[in-house]
């Protein structure tokens, strides 16, 4: 199957969101609420929002925004560079001292798509798929 690169504009819009973070000690927490891509100078803001189920713990309302350029660089809100996104899908990292945080990017079902994260290191142990469907 070949896949076709995706663009700045491929995002714009309003998402669902649906993520399962399993931690290493076999926790798992269920996060799920929608996404908004919007056109901004240079790029577009991306925006999350929802509720994050903890088992054991009462639901709690979380959120982040971050900046995309034309490049498919990310940034976050305070102007650091996260991470790119690789065009047709494929992995990408971050280091966070002392954590390696490290994210594959899946395009093939289109217009859904999927990341998949791992983060490891002596502070952090855990994974997280988030999948992203058109609202």
């Amino acid at each position: 199957m070949t896949i076709k690169k995706v663009v700045l504009t491929d995002f714009e819009g309003d998402w669902t969101v649906d993520r399962l973070v399993v931690h290493g000690d076999g926790l798992r927490a269920r996060f799920t609420g929608n996404a908004r891509w919007a056109p901004v100078q240079d790029g577009m803001q991306f925006s999350e929002s929802g509720r994050l189920k903890i088992p054991g713990q009462a639901p709690m309302e979380a959120s982040q925004s971050y900046f995309w350029d034309h490049d498919l660089n990310i940034w976050f809100s305070d102007g650091r560079f996260f991470h790119t996104v690789p065009a047709k899908g494929g992995v990408a990292r971050h280091w966070c001292d002392p954590d390696q945080y490290t994210v594959r990017y899946r395009f093939g079902h289109r217009p859904r798509f999927e990341t998949l994260w791992r983060v490891s290191g002596p502070r952090k142990n855990y994974a997280m798929l988030t999948r992203f469907e058109r609202a």
